[in-house]
């Protein structure tokens, strides 16, 4: 079994486990064939949901989400910037260890479109060393900085690449009703939802749409248990924007 295959079953297998924990029942006969069974578990029915942070980690705010998110019992997805690593290394360790996944956001936070191979290899092979030496292995999933990137983006990568489907643009003011009306007003099964650990009221805008989201019946996965419950393999090189149930195509 592949290290990216083994990863999935590890990480959907802790979240059945976290489900079961929190609810007496679920439909298993209601969860269609792309759910049915990962190392011998059945999944609970969907509708699924990743949410992820970019720019982090940002110790006065990303301190509180996770603590929101423990309580809640969600995992989220990080993508982070390797100079904001550099003094919260506790915190990355903490992630890993409530079962966060941990992605990379390049060194510097620098397009990848516009830099040459060395350049490229500066910004992600870099933070990739520095969370490999930090958490003990070597392969996470890649967010450009923007979303900009290339076709030499993608054979360079070594890694799959993650975007998003629902993005409020929270960088662009601090109205956490408006953000939490577009994620929860747009968001469908299968989306990948775009916020930044960094900013106090985008934690407020998480942890509302959590809140808000799991009442409809959706449930929070990270981008890895995403892909372990679609019953897919990431693939290096390959751009993902949302993994919808198969029947949604």
């Amino acid at each position: 079994m592949s290290n990216w295959k083994k990863r999935l079953a590890a990480g959907v297998l802790a979240f059945i486990t976290l489900a079961l924990a929190a609810v007496p029942y679920w439909p298993w006969e209601e969860a269609p064939a792309d759910r049915e069974a990962i190392g011998g578990a059945k999944i609970p029915a969907g509708p699924y949901v990743a949410l992820t942070f970019d720019d982090g980690p940002r110790a006065a705010t990303t301190t509180v989400l996770l603590d929101g998110l423990a309580q809640r019992g969600v995992h989220a997805t990080f993508f982070v910037i390797g100079e904001n690593v550099e003094g919260n290394e506790l915190l990355l360790q903490r992630m890993e260890g409530e079962g966060h996944q941990i992605g990379m956001h390049t060194y510097h936070h620098k397009s990848l479109d516009q830099l040459n191979a060395a350049g490229f290899y500066a910004e992600v092979d870099s933070l990739r060393a520095t969370l490999t030496a930090l958490l003990g292995r070597e392969e996470f999933m890649l967010r450009p900085p923007y979303g900009m990137m290339n076709a030499a983006t993608q054979a360079r990568a070594a890694a799959p690449i993650v975007l998003w489907s629902v993005d409020p643009e929270d960088w662009s003011d601090r109205d956490t009703a408006r953000q939490v009306e577009v994620i929860t007003e747009n968001t469908q099964d299968g989306d990948i939802i775009l916020l930044h650990d960094i900013y106090p009221a985008s934690v407020e805008t998480a942890l509302q749409v959590v809140d808000t989201l799991m009442a409809k019946g959706f449930h929070f996965v990270t981008v890895e248990e995403l892909f372990a419950v679609r019953g897919k393999t990431p693939e290096n090189g390959t751009v993902y924007r949302r993994l919808p149930p198969s029947s949604a195509g």
